[in-house]
């Protein structure tokens, strides 16, 4: 095993001391020593804490780091792993993971952040700059540069590593269309196709859901980015040159009152006023998008899924919910531009980050696991078994990875498409007003218009009125 973080020369004096206090306790040459320290934990043991699916038959990020903490433990004699899994929806998760990281007495010492979220907590000094560890590790320059943008914060320091990227479409039955007589190889060209098809599935495929789009504050994030940020960054406002449609990047202000934004909550009301999509009650459960994965889409009850990349990761080999011929069955078409004006077709990207508290009791060893599990191998390991996009350019030339499931081609291919969201600490609490508004005009309790002007003042509140209007 290679010189890692923890042999660094790039380590504070009180950091070096810890060190060999810690090789002189074990004795044993070539075994890596953690810095301890810190309500009782063990410097010998890295706690690592990471999103468990909410789906019991979905075991794939706990097999994965199964594998890794094996490896590791093998690698360096002495040292232990332990995983602390959090089983929550998204937005329960970022919750439980920010009050973890506020004490020591419960910070784990790496943790799976959502690049949404992380210059939030950056901001609220939770995590832990490594940019000392980064230039000391040479597979950092394997990774693309806007992969290693979405973990830098303001003051230019890293403070998460990648591990994949995703880009979103659409998902569409090809049995459920073939009854509702639309093609096989369908590919909508503005939002009107879209609502076209749905409806056609509607009149003539009774008993499925024409169509899904993420609403509501109980999707969380997956309601903002693969429902109303799919459509809000298709608009023309968004395609003419005027920028990014949440944030003005010149004045350094939120955007509200945009005919854009309106014209995305339009969409989504559509959606759920003709009954185009699940039931309300369903639209709102917390659960929905395991429900999506684990049970409509594979049962042939859903005709068209605007989601993202990562589906397959549920219908593979092992994950409870193994599903071989779902290539056969569905099929894949990119989200089109609202009025089908260039570029013709919109993405999304995020991705999570491994990134370490600032009150991890054992950072050194935390990132000695970090090189472990981002090695090109395992990082290809994941990927596949994600069903994510590489952020690893090795990896991302590897025909091995290019050729390991139906799909990898076509999400990839959409990155030449795809937007990322503004990574500003004000993002989660705009994320949270974008949910309100869907969720006022899923339910019919206001109107666009209602909702927009809603919203605008959520916005107002939650950026202390850094808001540009018009």
């Amino acid at each position: 095993m290679r010189p890692t973080a923890l042999t660094s020369p790039r380590r504070s004096p009180h950091t070096l001391r810890l060190l060999l206090a810690g090789a002189l306790a074990v004795a044993a040459p070539g075994v890596l020593a953690g810095c301890g320290g810190g309500a009782g934990n063990d410097p010998d043991t890295v706690e690592v804490s990471y999103k468990q699916s909410t789906d019991n038959s979905v075991r794939v990020m706990d097999t994965f780091l199964g594998d890794v903490k094996k490896q590791f433990e093998k690698a360096n004699p002495g040292k232990k792993v332990k995983l602390v899994p959090i089983k929550a929806p998204d937005s329960e998760y970022y919750t439980k993971v920010q009050q973890m990281l506020r004490s020591p007495k419960t910070a784990p010492d790496l943790v799976y952040e959502d690049t949404f979220l992380i210059n939030s907590d950056i901001t609220s000094g939770y995590l832990k700059p490594l940019d000392d560890y980064l230039a000391d590790w040479k597979d950092w320059d394997r990774f693309i540069d806007t992969a290693k943008a979405a973990a830098k914060a303001e003051d230019g320091k890293t403070y998460g590593v990648p591990d994949g990227t995703d880009t979103r479409g659409l998902w569409f039955d090809k049995k459920i269309f073939a009854k509702a007589g639309l093609p096989a190889d369908w590919q909508p060209r503005t939002w009107d196709d879209i609502l076209s098809a749905a409806r056609a599935i509607k009149r003539k495929v009774p008993g499925v859901i024409p169509l899904n789009v993420y609403t509501g504050k109980p999707a969380g994030e997956a309601a903002t980015m693969q429902g109303f940020e799919m459509l809000l960054y298709g608009t023309d406002g968004a395609t003419d040159n005027g920028g990014d449609p949440l944030y003005d990047e010149k004045s350094k202000k939120w955007k509200a009152g945009t005919k854009g934004f309106k014209d995305a909550l339009a969409f989504v009301e559509t959606v759920y006023r003709e009954k185009l999509g699940p039931e309300v009650s369903d639209a709102l459960d917390p659960n929905i998008a395991t429900r999506v994965r684990g049970e409509l889409l594979p049962e042939g009850r859903l005709g068209i899924n605007l989601d993202g990349s990562w589906l397959p990761q549920d219908w593979l080999p092992g994950s409870g919910h193994a599903w071989p011929d779902w290539s056969e069955r569905l099929g894949l078409a990119a989200m089109p531009t609202q009025h089908g004006q260039a570029p013709g077709k919109v993405s999304m990207s995020g991705g999570w980050t491994w990134a370490i508290p600032a009150k991890a009791a054992n950072p050194d060893l935390a990132f000695a696991f970090i090189e472990t599990m981002q090695s090109k191998a395992n990082a290809r390991k994941w990927y596949i078994a994600n069903s994510g996009i590489a952020v690893r350019e090795d990896v991302a030339e590897d025909p091995a990875y290019a050729k390991a499931q139906p799909g990898i081609a076509f999400f990839t291919d959409l990155v030449a498409h795809t937007h990322y969201r503004p990574a500003y600490p004000a993002y989660p609490k705009v994320s949270t007003a974008i949910q309100e508004a869907m969720e006022s005009v899923t339910t019919g309790d206001a109107s666009v218009a209602e909702a927009a002007r809603n919203y605008d003042e959520e916005l107002a509140a939650a950026t202390d009125d850094q808001v540009t209007r018009g």
